[in-house]
C-alpha cells in the first residue's frame, strides 16, 4: 500500500488514553490519524462498560491522588489538569450526564460505555481525526517511519510525532499484549516487567472445596495483609480467589508473592461484630443442629463462608467443631487463606510495569525517542479500580496529547 507521507500525528491504540490524545492534538489544529489492531476502537474500554462503566469517583481530590500509591507524584499535574470534574465535564458535553452512585462511585446515566463512545467517535470524525483498525503496529523501518502489519500487507506511516498508547498485557484478545515492550527495549527504552494489577489469586483449594464453593460470593467481609484492610466482596474460584475487595489489595499481595513466594490473607466473615459479640453468640449450646445449621444461625455465616471456615479448619488439622466459643469466634473473624500465587496476567484486569517513568519527560514524551510520547498502561503506574484507573488513562492520553502538539507546534 502506498505510504502516507503527509500527516502531523499519529496516535496508535484507539482505547480512552490514544483516543484523548487524538482529541488533543485534532482540537490544536494538527491532523491525526489513530491506528489500532483490532477491527473496532476502545474493545477493553466497551468491556469495562458493559456492566456498568465507572467513569472515575467523587471524593475529595487529596484522598484521590493518594490511591495512586507510589505514582501519586508523578501523576498528580496530570490529574489536576484532567482530573474527575473536567472527566466528567466533559462526558457531559458529548452528551453523555454522569451520576455520583452510593458508593462515591461516578457512572455515566446511560450506565454502557457504547453510547458514550459513539458520541466520542462522532466529535472525532467532526475534528478530522481518521481511523485505521486491523493495523498492527511492528515498529519503525528502515527509515524511521511506523511499520505496520496490516491484511494488505505491511505499510510504512510517516508522521511528525507519534503517540504510543497500546494499554499493558491484560486481556490480549481485545488487543492488550504487551508486545510493544520488546520493540522499546530495543530501542534502549527502560521497561519495568509486565505484572497483574487488580487481579485474582490463587489458593491452593482442596478439590471439595473448590467443587462445592466456586462461583461462591464472600460478602461483606473484611480483607487484611500486613497493615492494610478492606471491606467489600470477594468471590471463591476454581483456583483462588477474586473480586473488588481483591482488587484493592492485589498491589501488596502480588508484591509479597514475589519477594517471598506466598501471601497470608486474613478474612473477617463478620466485620461488624466484635470477637466478644460472636464469642457470646457462639457459647449458647448447638442442641441437635448441624455446625453448618448452627454458625448459620448463630454467627450469621453464609454456606461459603462456613465453607471457608472448614477449609482453613482442615489444613491445620483441627476439627471446626472442637473449637471452644472463643477461638471458633476468632478464626470467624480472622480466616486465613494462603496465596501462592497471582491469576495469569491475561485475565488481570490492569498491569503494573511498562515504559519506566524516568523514561518520559514532563510533556510525556521519551527521552531517548524524541517526538515518540506514551500514555495510559504502558506507562509504569497502577490504580485500584472504582474510577482511579480509568481517570489517570483519560488525563496522561491528555497530557501526552498535548505533549505532543507543542512539539509539532514548534517544529
Amino acid at each position: 500500500m502506498a505510504d502516507i507521507l503527509d500527516i502531523d500525528a499519529a496516535v496508535i491504540g484507539a482505547g480512552p488514553a490514544g483516543l484523548m490524545a487524538a482529541e488533543q492534538l485534532a482540537l490544536g489544529g494538527m491532523r491525526v490519524i489513530v491506528f489500532d489492531g483490532m477491527g473496532a476502537p476502545a474493545r477493553k474500554f466497551l468491556l469495562a462498560g458493559r456492566g456498568g462503566l465507572n467513569l472515575t469517583h467523587s471524593e475529595a481530590m487529596p484522598d484521590f491522588l493518594s490511591r495512586y500509591s507510589a505514582a501519586q507524584a508523578w501523576l498528580t499535574p496530570a490529574l489536576e489538569a484532567f482530573g474527575p470534574e473536567q472527566l466528567r465535564a466533559w462526558a457531559d458535553d458529548l452528551g453523555q450526564p454522569t451520576f455520583v452512585g452510593s458508593s462515591g462511585r461516578v457512572f455515566p446515566v446511560a450506565m454502557k460505555a457504547s453510547p458514550l463512545l459513539r458520541a466520542w467517535l462522532r466529535r472525532l470524525d467532526a475534528l478530522g481525526v481518521q481511523l485505521r483498525l486491523k493495523h498492527r503496529w511492528t515498529g519503525w523501518d528502515g527509515e524511521g517511519r511506523l511499520s505496520f502489519d496490516t491484511a494488505d500487507g505491511p505499510r510504512s506511516i510517516a508522521a511528525r510525532a507519534t503517540v504510543l498508547a497500546l494499554g499493558g498485557a491484560s486481556w490480549p484478545r481485545l488487543g492488550s499484549d504487551g508486545s510493544w515492550s520488546d520493540l522499546l527495549a530495543a530501542r534502549g527504552v527502560t521497561i519495568t516487567p509486565l505484572r497483574p494489577a487488580n487481579c485474582g489469586f490463587v489458593a491452593q483449594w482442596s478439590a471439595l472445596f473448590a467443587d462445592k464453593y466456586q462461583g461462591a460470593p464472600l460478602k461483606n467481609v473484611a480483607l487484611s495483609f500486613g497493615a492494610r484492610t478492606v471491606r467489600g466482596e470477594a468471590v471463591i474460584t476454581r483456583d483462588g480467589i477474586e473480586g473488588g475487595a481483591i482488587y484493592a489489595i492485589s498491589a501488596v499481595l502480588r508484591d509479597a508473592i514475589l519477594a517471598e513466594g506466598q501471601a497470608r490473607l486474613s478474612i473477617a466473615l463478620r466485620p461488624d461484630l466484635s470477637i466478644a459479640d460472636l464469642a457470646a453468640r457462639l457459647a449458647k449450646p448447638r442442641g441437635k443442629q448441624s455446625l453448618s445449621t448452627y454458625l448459620r444461625k448463630a454467627a450469621g455465616l453464609s454456606p461459603a463462608g462456613i465453607g471457608l471456615l472448614q477449609e482453613a479448619a482442615h489444613g491445620t488439622g483441627v476439627a471446626l467443631a472442637t473449637l471452644p466459643a472463643d477461638q471458633l469466634a476468632a478464626l470467624i473473624n480472622a480466616v486465613p487463606v494462603r496465596l501462592v500465587a497471582t491469576a495469569p496476567i491475561a485475565k488481570a484486569i490492569s498491569t503494573a510495569g511498562g515504559i519506566a517513568l524516568g523514561e518520559i519527560d514532563a510533556d510525556y514524551m521519551l527521552r531517548k525517542l524524541p517526538g515518540v510520547f506514551a500514555a495510559g498502561e504502558m506507562l509504569d503506574w497502577e490504580a485500584p479500580t472504582g474510577g482511579y484507573l480509568l481517570t489517570a488513562c483519560f488525563a496522561t492520553g491528555v497530557m501526552a496529547g498535548r505533549g505532543a502538539l507543542r512539539w509539532l507546534q514548534r517544529a
